[in-house]
């Protein structure tokens, strides 16, 4: 339902636009533009994810692979405050971000998996690791 929606370029709006005018239209669109934009590259050697996190620092990005799914998890607090002469508060603003996305990526070799981050790009190298063809075991009936 929500892909249908943004995919409809939310087209439920229409009718309102003449109280609403584009309102509607910038508040999802705003909304559905704060994810995680991410490229997932398979080359014969290994996995490449590149992900634009523009505006977080290297500390507030974890990465996790577990279950065969590498999972990107970036979260950060910013707060304003403007005082006056006195040190009283005239105005404090708070807001936060915190965004994650998982990619299934099978067969990782985890003691070389690489990652860089630099200028909002957080890039990922994941090789793949070597599946050797197993013997096939006879299994005996009782």
């Amino acid at each position: 339902m929500a892909n249908e929606l943004r995919n409809t370029d939310f087209n439920v709006f229409d009718p309102m636009n003449d109280f609403f005018g584009d309102f509607g239209k910038n508040f999802f669109n705003s909304v559905a533009g704060n994810q995680m934009k991410t490229d997932v590259i398979e080359n014969k050697d290994n996995y490449v994810v590149s992900s634009e996190l523009p505006g977080f620092k290297k500390d507030e990005i974890h990465l996790d692979y577990n279950n065969d799914t590498l999972t990107i998890h970036a979260t950060h607090d910013l707060s304003k405050e403007d005082t006056n002469k006195e040190g009283k508060v005239l105005r404090k603003e708070r807001t936060s971000s915190n965004i994650a996305r998982a990619f299934y990526l099978p067969d990782i070799d985890i003691d070389n998996v690489a990652a860089d981050y630099d200028g909002g790009i957080l890039k990922i190298t994941l090789p793949k690791q070597e599946i050797k063809d197993e013997e096939a075991h006879k299994i005996s009936i009782n």
